[in-house]
């Protein structure tokens, strides 16, 4: 397929999602069965059309004075791809296969309208009621977070240490142009390439298929790291989902102690006993139902809680999500975490520590709340995580943003990685 037909397909794509609703992953998927001439090129090219549009799509529609689909489409291609409207025609001149021409009125708008004149919510793309809520977290920097978050995420993956050296797994992976992460000490990054440029199947590696490496966010990586678990200890991870970060502790302990994976919602845990055996662990234990977890009432040296949260912080990889969060999606997030807290915290032995993670950068999330627990809880009091980032990464490496000198917040703009808070509370001996 030329240009003009991956456009039209990304713009029927854009259009689907407007019209039922959906997810950006089901409208792609559905699209790719129906075209099946389309090439895995040609897929990958429209995929990064439709979520380069969706990161976006705000200040595309503010810019085109125009909120259809194919407005948008040719936005990403004028603001993102580097075409200007006079290349980009030249480029789909003769093809029959490409959308319409974008009207003059849209054109007309493009060229003549200014992004800083546009509502501020709409220069940082995102929705005018979470406005405040970036305020309150990120004070005069919160625009520059917010169009931090709309831009392409990088592939990053995770050394396992316990099967390979990040330097060796770098150099098995050297063709897809794996480089060391900047701050994660066994992280590994593949640019987020540009345009029509599409990331590599890593999982298709050998090297992969090895265990040499899991495919593991910078950010989701660090704020493992930070729980700092020790050979020998029992730490529970209350909400483990697929085990990325279980995976992880483990590795840190050396598979050494003992690491407890459970996850009240048993499809979120299903992958993780394929990727443990791949990962060669042996200090993982899985439970999938709570009634397991009373042999280790106040007994675990750390429990983390990497709590469901509305994925602010993944809106880079998740664009669609942020245009159908509300508050009242936040309320019975915020309710969940607070039952997320009070359950796992009867897990935490004497002198142990309650972790709290999310991967949300809004406030209610995660300073609100660990307040709120400890002001509810006086037997914990929340610890600087700063001593052990330095301890950990170094003063010299991109530094995470922090609103108390405790707890601290990772995001595109300030480590550039996705979104996660990180709060460490320890229980009073």
């Amino acid at each position: 397929m030329r240009l003009g037909g991956r456009l039209e397909g990304a713009i029927s794509v854009l259009a689907d999602i407007d019209a039922r609703r959906r997810p950006v992953a089901d409208a792609l998927k559905d699209w790719g069965l129906a075209h099946r001439f389309a090439g895995s090129g040609d897929r990958a090219a429209i995929g990064n059309i439709v979520y380069d549009a969706l990161r976006m799509r705000l200040s595309h529609a503010w810019l085109m004075d125009d909120d259809r689909a194919s407005a948008i489409a040719y936005a990403v291609m004028f603001r993102q791809w580097s075409f200007t409207p006079e290349t980009l025609a030249a480029e789909l001149m003769d093809d029959k296969f490409a959308p319409s021409p974008l009207s003059e009125a849209a054109l007309s708008a493009f060229n003549n309208r200014m992004l800083a004149d546009a509502p501020a919510h709409v220069q940082g793309d995102i929705p005018e009621w979470v406005q405040s809520s970036f305020e309150s977290a990120f004070g005069d920097h919160w625009l520059a977070e917010a169009q931090a978050l709309a831009g392409r995420p990088t592939l990053d993956l995770r050394a396992n240490i316990l099967k390979a050296t990040r330097d060796k797994t770098v150099k098995a992976l050297e063709r897809a142009g794996a480089q060391e992460a900047t701050i994660a000490r066994y992280g590994i990054r593949i640019p987020a390439g540009e345009g029509a440029s599409r990331l590599p199947n890593v999982t298709a590696e050998l090297s992969f298929q090895k265990g040499w490496f899991e495919v593991q966010d910078e950010g989701s990586q660090i704020v493992a790291d930070l729980v700092l678990p020790k050979d020998g200890e029992q730490v529970l991870d209350y909400c483990a989902g697929g085990g990325g970060k279980t995976l992880a502790m483990s590795a840190a302990m050396h598979n050494k102690g003992q690491v407890h994976a459970y996850d009240a919602d048993r499809k979120r845990l299903a992958p993780i006993i394929e990727r443990l055996r791949r990962a060669g662990t042996r200090n993982v234990q899985v439970h999938d139902d709570a009634k397991a977890l009373k042999g280790l009432s106040e007994r675990c040296d750390k429990v983390l809680v990497d709590a469901p949260c509305t994925g602010t912080g993944t809106w880079r990889r998740r664009p669609d999500t942020k245009w159908r969060l509300t508050a009242k999606n936040l309320d019975e997030r915020t309710a969940q975490q607070q039952d997320a807290l009070k359950q796992a915290s009867a897990f935490v032995r004497p002198g142990g520590e309650l972790i709290y993670v999310t991967c949300s950068v809004l406030p209610q999330e995660n300073e609100d709340q660990v307040r709120r627990f400890t002001a509810e809880n006086g037997d914990y009091d929340i610890v600087s995580a700063l001593p052990a980032w330095d301890g950990l990464f170094g003063k010299d490496r991109p530094r995470p943003r922090s609103s108390d000198d405790k707890t601290i917040t990772l995001t595109p703009a300030s480590t550039d990685t996705d979104g996660f808070f990180f709060c460490r509370m320890q229980r009073k001996g």
